[in-house]
């Protein structure tokens, strides 16, 4: 189909998989959130997580940076890097950090890693 979007990346949903990204990856934390890395090699597309704690708010809240957090890796992460576990922890900026500059925090935060696509 021409001009068909790219697929979503895969999900991370263990929470050894989260543990072994913040453990052995690469972190660079930004206003809007924090962004962690792990190059995986062999591994051919890019694995997503997204985490929000209760810091951030009540339920409503966390689910709506969790969106907000998922429509910005649509837009940076279509295709993503090959070969890359990557996290994206929520923060208390995230839910009112406007769309464009939380898109710009993690470009910025995944060339900082070195996982830019």
């Amino acid at each position: 189909m021409i001009g068909a979007p790219s697929p979503r990346p895969a999900r991370l949903t263990r929470r050894a998989e989260f543990l072994a990204v913040a453990a052995k990856g690469r972190k660079h934390a930004m206003p809007g959130m924090l962004v962690q890395g792990l190059k995986v090699e062999g591994r051919p597309g890019t694995r997503l997580g997204l985490t929000c704690s209760r810091k951030i708010g009540n339920a409503v809240a966390r689910n709506r940076a969790r969106r907000r957090l998922r429509a910005a890796a649509d837009a940076v992460l279509r295709p993503g890097p090959a070969g890359w576990d990557v996290v994206l922890v929520g923060r208390a900026a995230t839910l009112d950090r406007p769309f464009p500059a939380l898109v710009e925090d993690l470009r910025a935060a995944l060339a900082r890693i070195g996982a830019a696509p």
